[in-house]
C-alpha cells in the first residue's frame, strides 16, 4: 500500500510540474526528476528504465526528425506558400477559404505531426487573416480551426502524432499496417471536424474577403532550389516510411536521415543555419518521454494499470462497439485531466494486461490512440501542443481564456470523437 501511494504521489507531482512549469522549468528536467524519485523510492528498477527506453526511443527521435524537417520547410517559406495558395484558390469566398485552410491543416498534421501543424501553421494563418483585415470575431474561427484540426486529424500515419508512434512501437505495429487501419477513421474525423467547426463558427466566418490584400504565393519562397528540393524530400520521406515496415527498420532512421540530408542541403545553399535548427529542435521531449514513462511504469508496478485493464476488459462484455467507444472515452477523460502523453502509455499497459488478441486488441489499441489524439482538445492541459499553441497565440497578442477554450473544446470534441470511434468500429468490422 505504501508503494502504491508513493507511485501515485510521484506521478501526480511530476504531472503538475510538467503542466505548470514554474519559473520556466523544462518538462524534460521535471520528468527526469520524477523518474529519479521513482528509482530512489524503489517504485521502479534500472531494468524498468531500460525497458521504457526501448519502448520510446524510436518515437521520440522520429518526432525530433520530423520537427527538424518541418522547421526547415517553414524557414524556406513552404507552409506560407501553401497557405497563400489556399487563400487565393478560394477566390474571395470566406467559407471556402475556411474549408481550404482546414484541409491544409489536416495535410500538414498528417505528414509533419500535430505539433508542426499547430505551432507552425497557426501563426501563418493568423498573419494572413490579419492582412485580410478581419476583426477578432472573424479571426477566431480560423485560429481555433488551425489548433483543433491539428489534433483531430493526426490519426492517419504513425508519424502524425507522438502518441501514435509510442503506441505503434509498444504493440509492434508497422507503418503500412497502422495506415491501413487508421486512414479511414481519420477521414471520419476530418469530415466530422469540418462539419462541426463550420456549424459552431458559421455566424462568424466572413462570407467574402478581398484576395488583393494577400501577396503572391511565390513571394513566400525564400530559395527556389530548396523549394523544389522540398518536394523531392517529401516524396522520399513517404517512400522511406513505407519501406520501414517492409525492411523492418525503425521509423526514426528514415526521419533522422531525411532531416540530416535536408539540413546539409540547406547549409550548402546558405539558407539554413544548421546549428540554429538543431538547437531549436524539441530535445526536451526526448528526456520527457523517457522520464515520464518511467514514472508511469511505477503505476504499472503497483498494479494500477491492471485495474484499468479490468475496466477495459469489462466494457467488452457489451460487444466490440461498446469496448471500442469505452476505451476511447477512457483515454479522452484521462488525456483531458492529466495530459495525453502519460495517458497513452497507461492505457497501452492496461490494454496489454487484458490479454486481448486479434481484432479485439487492435480495436482497443486504435481506440486508445483516437482518444489520446482527440481527447486532449477538451482542456488546455490535454496536450503539450495545445499549451504551446496558446503560448504562441499569446505572444501574437491573441488571448483565449481557459474557460472559453473549455466551453469550445467540449462542444467540438465530444461529437467528433464519437463519430471517429464509430468509424473505427465499422472499419475494423470490414478489415479485421
Amino acid at each position: 500500500m505504501f508503494s502504491t501511494w508513493i507511485a501515485i504521489l510521484i506521478f501526480a507531482a511530476t504531472l503538475v510540474l510538467v503542466i505548470w512549469q514554474p519559473k520556466g522549468l523544462g518538462i524534460g528536467w521535471t520528468a527526469i526528476g520524477g523518474a529519479l524519485l521513482a528509482l530512489i523510492f524503489k517504485v521502479v528498477s534500472l531494468h524498468d528504465v531500460w525497458s521504457v527506453t526501448q519502448i520510446v526511443w524510436d518515437a521520440t527521435l522520429t518526432f525530433v526528425g520530423i520537427i527538424i524537417t518541418s522547421t526547415i520547410l517553414d524557414k524556406i517559406g513552404f507552409f506560407e506558400w501553401a497557405a497563400l495558395k489556399m487563400a487565393h484558390a478560394a477566390k474571395g469566398d470566406g467559407r471556402r477559404v475556411f474549408l481550404y485552410i482546414t484541409l491544409l491543416g489536416a495535410m500538414v498534421s498528417a505528414l509533419f505531426a500535430n505539433d508542426g501543424a499547430a505551432l507552425i501553421l497557426t501563426p501563418i494563418v493568423l498573419e494572413k487573416v490579419k492582412l485580410l483585415k478581419f476583426d477578432m470575431r472573424r479571426m477566431l474561427p480560423f485560429i481555433m480551426a488551425s489548433g483543433f484540426i491539428a489534433d483531430t486529424t493526426s490519426l492517419p500515419l504513425i508519424v502524425s502524432n507522438l502518441v501514435n508512434i509510442v503506441s505503434a512501437d509498444y504493440f509492434h505495429i508497422g507503418f503500412l499496417s497502422y495506415a491501413i487501419h487508421m486512414i479511414v477513421p481519420d477521414l471520419f474525423s476530418l469530415g466530422a471536424s469540418i462539419g462541426i467547426l463550420y456549424l459552431f463558427f458559421r455566424k462568424d466566418i466572413p462570407r467574402e474577403y478581398d484576395p488583393k490584400h494577400l501577396s503572391n504565393p511565390s513571394s513566400a519562397i525564400v530559395h527556389d532550389g530548396m523549394f523544389r528540393l522540398s518536394w523531392v524530400i517529401l516524396g522520399v520521406l513517404l517512400v522511406g516510411y513505407i519501406l520501414t515496415e517492409l525492411l523492418h527498420i525503425p521509423v526514426s532512421f528514415v526521419a533522422g536521415l531525411i532531416a540530416i540530408l535536408f539540413l546539409l542541403a540547406g547549409t550548402r545553399t546558405k539558407v539554413i543555419r544548421p546549428w540554429e535548427v538543431i538547437r531549436e529542435a524539441p530535445w526536451s521531449i526526448v528526456f520527457f518521454s523517457i522520464g515520464m514513462y518511467v514514472v508511469v511504469y511505477g503505476l504499472r508496478n503497483v498494479g494500477l494499470t491492471d485495474l484499468l485493464g479490468h475496466l477495459v476488459a469489462g466494457s467488452l462484455h457489451g460487444g466490440l462497439y461498446v469496448g471500442t467507444v469505452a476505451t476511447g472515452m477512457i483515454a479522452t477523460v484521462l488525456s483531458s485531466v492529466m495530459n495525453n502523453m502519460p495517458t497513452v502509455m497507461i492505457d497501452a499497459l492496461a490494454i496489454h494486461s487484458t490479454q486481448a488478441t486479434g481484432t479485439v486488441q487492435q480495436a482497443l489499441v486504435y481506440a486508445n490512440v483516437i482518444g489520446c489524439d482527440l481527447g486532449p482538445k477538451i482542456t488546455p492541459i490535454g496536450s503539450l501542443a495545445t499549451l504551446l499553441w496558446l503560448h504562441v497565440l499569446g505572444k501574437k497578442g491573441v488571448s483565449i481564456t481557459w474557460g472559453r477554450y473549455f466551453k469550445t473544446g467540449v462542444v467540438l470534441t465530444i461529437p467528433t470523437l464519437l463519430i471517429t470511434l464509430s468509424g473505427l468500429y465499422l472499419w475494423m468490422v470490414i478489415v479485421g
